[in-house]
């Protein structure tokens, strides 16, 4: 049973492709990770995912929000291939 004291936080990474074939990524972080991708999808999320499909790749949780902002912003610093290794890492798991 969960304690509800204790909150989680999650780092995403979505996923969309453009009409070109160009893989993007957007990255996020969340206390709710079903309801925010919801609201990505119905275009109630970030400007970036507005009209596109789009598919969660990558996660982590945390327990502390300031350490789930912090990686959130190490992952935005990372290259797209950096970002694509990370992705194919949590695939393998």
């Amino acid at each position: 049973m969960r304690n509800k004291n204790i909150s989680v936080f999650y780092v995403y990474i979505l996923e969309t492709t453009t009409k070109n074939g160009k893989k993007e990524f957007y990255t996020g972080y969340t206390n709710n990770l079903l309801r925010r991708i919801n609201e990505h999808r119905n275009n109630r999320g970030a400007k970036f995912c507005k009209g596109k499909k789009l598919e969660i790749k990558y996660f982590e949780s945390y327990t502390d929000i300031k350490e789930a902002m912090r990686r959130e912003l190490e992952i935005k610093g990372l290259t797209h291939e950096k970002k694509q290794e990370l992705i194919k890492n949590f695939s393998k798991g």
